[in-house]
């Protein structure tokens, strides 16, 4: 296969350019930095860089990463070449690319990698292809998002090709410690072609990375395990000892991929995937028993054990990877939640969602009406409505098709609530079987059901059925598949323990991407972002909605001050609970609702001057006109200033019951480049000075604060950027400054 070029590809231009500083700081200047692909004058590498990061490949004599560089600090990340990739198939395992022959893997020379050779047994680079991006799946634009979303991300992307090599008659394992294998057995057939993606973005330090594999020969072929990632990184600190206290891995790459289940965040999310690891080659390295680990591997623990048949294409998972520039708890927040803005736009959407509690169609019109009359934009029918999503007569997809319609009329999304993991179904049989037991149960939540028994199945089949008949535009899944494994057999979709975690992944997934195709708002309590979520919980724990309203208050701050440091606002959803939810009783809830009106405006003030949506569970919105005028103002401002509240955060102070608490929204994109919210727990009038840091507004001289009522008051921004600024709250009452 031959190289092709495209006209991304500037040989001698961008790509020669010498490593250096970025001139301006990304996450704060509107200057674009547009990512360029292309091979240098010399034709022996190719670079991918955008000004802020670069990556760099030999060509020959095959192909390898041999740089990975932070531009903004002229470092490099990459200490040793390792293969792009590796594969098992058909129990023989392959290394993809790669160079051998690195006398000292802690750094790497010029003149040692020009001596460095092909290891022979290595699948061998035969051309590559650059391009742009392209969309993971369709995201279709029927409701608020961020301005400045774009889908798919700009930037560039280059496709690497590798066939067999030549024969080896080693009869032994690849270099990189396979299983012993016949001379040939080692012989992959020539129509077997070995592909590996990346794309660079444009704006942002950030590249994603795949695999795929066509089989072009005439009989199956069997990807047990794949690799798709080794990178030999710069350790991130010199233990000398290991003593049983686990060494920290490199912190200047946030690696995360979209084979990503159970979890509230990006660590337990892909754990089954991300892995730092000792690197045996690195003999060099300070710790005396040589485990620091430095040596990234991205794969899944177990499988896939995917059979490919003739003709067919394999496709990995995507690793999204974030160069780090600093250990700065806030930069590195605002870098990862630009990064979750670029390349899963769709969670910047952000509706405001009452979740009714019955599915009564007198109260669920009610509602709707409720929700018009507020500027709530989605009424979800919520777990405990009576909701069934199962139910795939003509009936029940008539009568939620015509509540869905009443809404449509009325500018409103209506959605509901399925409950699949966590639940024992029967016959027992479909549910995961525990490979140590050989039974039922067991599971991360006790008991799962087999996504791909005959149930599983089905009940996919039924909730496609149902959005198909109803056009409903939300959805909840509570308990979505958390990674468990399944020790059954289940043909034709599952060969057994080995490959049941990716057909699992592979079968949700792919049902969320369908349901983000047809505009499905998406609620999803873990972590699938990547594959087409909205939405997830910020954080939080459920019973703290039964404490008494005063404590809940604190604990909405607390919270979102805690999720934020990783989550944009519009990333995790909160709770109010207008009726009893766990318990508590008269003292944990608002209804009746005229009664609390006071403690009602300040969770949705809570909620909304942070940016986040919460979980209105009730069966209304309001039982007067006054909680009605109230709830509406509040909805009224949100809009009003909505493209910088569900921008950004910069931590202030931490809610404590004490004093102020305070948190700053920035982004020098908007005309409104700031927004300082600050709230007073207390009974009685506070007046603080802040120390409010401006930096990432993006503003350099002046700064005018727009407080309620018209008050403007101006103020010089000093060299660090922190400026002091007096504010002045009322008793348990919440004040808000737009910044320009």
């Amino acid at each position: 296969m031959a190289c092709t070029s495209t006209v991304h590809e500037q040989p001698g231009a961008q790509p020669d350019r010498p490593a250096g500083r970025s001139p301006a700081d990304w996450l704060v200047t509107t200057r674009p930095f547009p990512a360029r692909a292309g091979v240098r004058a010399d034709g022996r590498e190719l670079v991918l860089e955008n000004g802020l990061v670069r990556r760099v490949w030999r060509l020959e004599p095959n192909l390898a990463c041999v740089a990975l560089d932070d531009l903004r600090r002229d470092t490099s990340l990459l200490r040793a070449v390792r293969p792009e990739a590796q594969l098992v198939l058909d129990g023989v395992t392959w290394d993809v690319g790669g160079l051998v022959g690195q006398p000292n893997h802690a750094y790497l020379t010029p003149d040692w990698l020009d001596a460095m050779t092909a290891d022979p047994r290595a699948l061998r680079y035969v051309g590559h292809e650059l391009g742009r991006p392209r969309e993971r799946m369709a995201w279709p634009r029927v409701r608020h998002h961020a301005p400045d979303a774009t889908w798919p991300p700009r930037g560039v992307s280059v496709r690497f090709d590798f066939a067999a090599p030549a024969p080896v008659d080693d009869g032994g394992p690849g270099r990189s410690g396979g299983a012993p294998a016949l001379a040939e057995a080692r012989e992959l057939d020539p129509a077997v072609v070995v592909s590996v993606h990346y794309e660079l973005y444009d704006d942002v330090p950030v590249m994603s990375k795949w695999i795929s594999v066509r089989n072009g020969s005439r009989r199956p072929l069997e990807i047990d395990r794949f690799t798709s990632e080794i990178l030999a990184v710069v350790e991130h600190s010199n233990h000398v000892e290991y003593r049983d206290i686990p060494l920290p891995q490199p912190d200047l790459l946030h690696v995360e991929t979209d084979y990503a289940f159970g979890g509230f965040n990006h660590l337990e999310s892909s754990r089954f995937a991300v892995h730092w690891v000792p690197d045996p080659e690195y003999q060099t390295q300070v710790n005396y028993r040589r485990l620091n680990p430095c040596l990234l591997r991205v794969e899944p623990t177990r499988g896939p054990d995917v059979l490919l048949a003739p003709n067919d294409v394999f496709h990995s998972f995507r690793a999204f990877e974030l160069v780090h520039d600093g250990g700065d708890r806030e930069r590195r927040g605002l870098a990862l939640r630009r990064m979750y803005r670029a390349v899963a736009p769709w969670v910047t959407e952000n509706p405001l969602i009452l979740h009714v509690v019955s599915i009564d169609e007198e109260v669920v019109e009610r509602a709707i009406d409720q929700a018009a009359a507020c500027g709530f934009e989605m009424v979800s029918l919520s777990f405990g409505s009576g909701l069934d999503m199962e139910d795939d007569s003509a009936s029940n997809h008539a009568r939620f098709r015509r509540l869905a319609r009443y809404a449509e009329a009325r500018g409103i999304h209506l959605g509901g609530y399925s409950l699949l993991s966590s639940r024992r179904i029967q016959p027992d049989g479909d549910n995961c079987i525990h490979p140590d037991t050989g039974e039922p149960g067991g599971q991360t939540h006790g008991f799962c059901p087999a996504l791909a028994s005959d149930w599983g199945q089905d009940y996919f089949r039924r909730l496609d059925a149902f959005y198909d008949g109803t056009g409903f535009l939300q959805f909840t899944h509570d308990g979505s598949y958390p990674g468990d494994v399944d020790a059954a057999a289940r043909p034709p979709l599952q060969r057994g323990l080995d490959d049941s975690r990716w057909v699992q992944w592979s079968i949700i997934t792919d049902f969320y991407r369908r349901l983000r195709e047809r505009g499905v708002y998406l609620r999803v309590p873990d972590y699938y972002y990547l594959s087409g979520a909205n939405e997830c919980g910020m954080g939080y724990r459920e019973v703290n909605w039964s404490l008494p309203r005063a404590q809940q208050v604190i604990h909405t701050r607390q919270n979102i001050y805690d999720g934020t440091w990783e989550k944009t606002p519009s990333m995790g959803w909160m709770f109010v609970p207008l009726t009893q939810y766990h318990g508590g009783g008269a003292a944990a809830t608002i209804e009746p609702l005229d009664d609390h009106r006071e403690h009602y405006g300040r969770m949705l003030d809570a909620n909304l001057a942070l940016g986040v949506q919460a979980v209105y569970r009730g069966h209304r919105l309001y039982d007067s006109e006054r909680v009605r005028d109230l709830v509406r103002a509040r909805v009224d401002w949100f809009k009003r200033h909505r493209d910088i509240l569900e921008s950004d955060l910069v931590h202030g102070r931490r809610a404590d019951g004490r004093d102020l608490d305070w948190m700053l929204h920035v982004n020098p994109r908007l005309d409104t480049k700031g927004m300082l919210v600050v709230f007073n727990p207390l009974d009685q009038e506070l007046t603080r000075t802040l120390q409010v840091n401006l930096y990432y507004t993006g503003l350099t001289d002046l700064a005018r604060f727009h407080a309620a009522r018209g008050v403007s008051i101006e103020r010089a921004i000093p060299r660090d950027h922190v400026v002091a600024f007096e504010v002045t709250v009322p008793a348990r009452g919440m004040a808000w400054y737009a910044i320009d």
